[in-house]
């Protein structure tokens, strides 16, 4: 049984009647309330649609926690997001205590704070290592709060995530946060991810659905859109609606162009 049961606008309150950005979104304007009845629910639609908009206010309405390096509630870039969820009236089946909001652009952003955080920790080490040199029971006291946070960070995301490719980066990140009962909510997690990787999330999502693992997700891919049994809602034209995967404009675009590359590309090689 999914977490969250659906999510509703509250017109009423003074940050939907002011009419301002987010509320004069085409999707949020006409939205009344959106079932996320099912394990995996997609978001999906053009750039500039509200999918994203809609995903950043629930994030900031469940309180749920980041993978990025500032909190929902603190990032500047997320002010409007944050009227929005005051707006937001969420329906829980039962209220998800675990999970995170993930956007595929603070994944990079993390990963560089989290390479500053080891450099400062090792730097500590080094210091530590030169004060204490003629006391070492005094030096291995001091060495045992770094030695555990290092391990830590080790055991979690490896020894350097930037060492891998962003791809696996990504994955090794995704899953060192993954537990079971959480609550996910992901924006285009498939940015950093070749086909196969987008697979290999799959497998992953799966994994904690079977485990009681909601996911709520805004994606452009057909691969990821292809999880079984998923709810999906596409945000074009204006409004939310619920759709078939075989209906998705971003799979029949796909698969034609598939089918015939040459049809879509001929204007490259036609001197037009």
């Amino acid at each position: 049984m999914p977490h969250l049961r659906v999510i509703r606008i509250d017109r009423g309150s003074p940050d939907a009647e002011h009419g301002a950005f987010p509320f004069n979104v085409p999707v949020v304007r006409t939205l009344d309330e959106l079932p996320l009845d099912s394990a995996v629910t997609f978001f999906v639609g053009e750039n500039g649609s509200g999918k994203s908009t809609i995903l950043e206010g629930i994030a900031a309405a469940a309180g749920i926690p980041t993978v990025g390096s500032l909190s929902v509630g603190d990032d500047a870039t997320l002010d409007e997001q944050r009227r929005l969820a005051r707006a937001l009236r969420l329906v829980w089946n039962r209220k998800a205590r675990r999970g995170f909001f993930l956007r595929a652009e603070d994944f990079f952003g993390f990963t560089k704070a989290l390479a500053r955080e080891r450099a400062e920790l090792l730097q500590r080490a080094r210091e530590i290592d030169e004060e204490y040199r003629d006391r070492p029971g005094a030096k291995g006291l001091a060495m045992m709060p770094i030695g555990t946070a290092l391990a830590d960070m080790e055991r979690r995301y490896g020894v350097n995530l930037d060492a891998n490719s962003h791809g696996e980066s990504f994955l090794k990140l995704f899953q060192s946060r993954l537990v079971p009962g959480g609550l996910y909510l992901l924006d285009e997690p498939e940015a950093p991810l070749s086909p196969q990787s987008q697979l290999a999330l799959l497998a992953m999502v799966h994994d904690m659905v079977q485990r009681d693992g909601q996911f709520v997700i805004a994606t452009h891919s057909p691969i990821v859109l292809a999880y079984p049994g998923a709810r999906i809602y596409s945000f074009d034209g204006g409004c939310i609606e619920q759709v078939e995967y075989e209906r998705l404009e971003h799979v029949a675009l796909t698969r034609d162009f598939l089918n015939d590359p040459g049809r879509f590309l001929r204007y490259l090689t036609s001197g037009e």
